[in-house]
């Protein structure tokens, strides 16, 4: 962890059903920073703003997913992003990626982030 990353516990992976993503606001900054989606016993974390022009991702609060659950969904301009890599595979963000969130699973089942210094 570098000097200016912070470690926030989120929630039990049990909280957090399997295919489903949930945004974070940890410093009540009035808007998720960041969120999580769960594949299995799987966590992948991302900054909630889209490479293309900033914009926050989902179209309410938790709905950063598509209909199947197969891709993260930018609402403003329907840009899709792969779960695993963050990747956009469809639309204006073509080629970009999310920015990531490292997210770690305690041996008590918290999820945990590590923040990076600016988000």
């Amino acid at each position: 962890m570098t000097p200016e990353a912070e470690r926030v516990t989120l929630c039990h992976l049990d909280e957090l059903p399997d295919g489903d993503a949930r945004g974070f606001d940890p410093f009540n900054h009035g808007r998720d920073l960041f969120f999580i989606v769960r594949r299995g016993q799987s966590v992948k974390g991302y900054v909630n703003r889209c490479p293309h022009q900033d914009a926050s991702l989902p179209w309410r609060k938790n709905e950063y997913l598509n209909s199947d659950r197969s891709r993260i969904v930018c609402s403003a301009h329907g840009a899709q992003f792969d779960l695993d890599s963050g990747r956009c595979t469809l639309g204006p963000a073509l080629g970009r990626s999310l920015v990531p969130v490292t997210i770690s699973t305690a041996a008590n089942g918290e999820l945990q982030a590590t923040l990076p210094g600016k988000l």
